[in-house]
């Protein structure tokens, strides 16, 4: 995971490509928690991470958002009583490509400090 989360984010999109189920399942290994779901056929990597209160997750939503905002890629963020689901994908191309594993390992980072 801190390989992964070290890792440079393609921002060309030009050598963006769609992982493929078996690529997004090997790299998920190292991200504990982390699951591939696929909602209105479009596959993507979710993680719901858990709070003492709502604030403790209000405050954790606004950290992934500036680490989103910091590469101009951002996920979907639920933000609950105690709790936080963040899910990557890529919707340009449908699915998740390797950016979206390195951000859920930055976030992965970002909880465990």
């Amino acid at each position: 995971m801190a390989t992964l989360a070290t890792e440079s984010l393609d921002s060309s999109n030009r050598g963006a490509k769609r992982l493929s189920e078996q690529e997004i399942n090997d790299l998920l290994v190292g991200l504990a928690g982390w699951t591939l779901v696929t909602v209105e056929g479009v596959p993507r990597v979710e993680k719901v991470y858990s709070f003492k209160d709502f604030q403790q997750a209000l405050t954790f939503t606004n950290q992934v958002g500036a680490l989103a905002e910091d590469v101009g890629h951002h996920p979907a963020l639920l933000t609950e009583w105690g709790k936080v689901t963040v899910t990557w994908w890529s919707h340009d191309l449908g699915g998740v490509q390797r950016n979206d594993l390195i951000m859920a390992a930055r976030t992965e980072r970002l909880r465990n400090g």
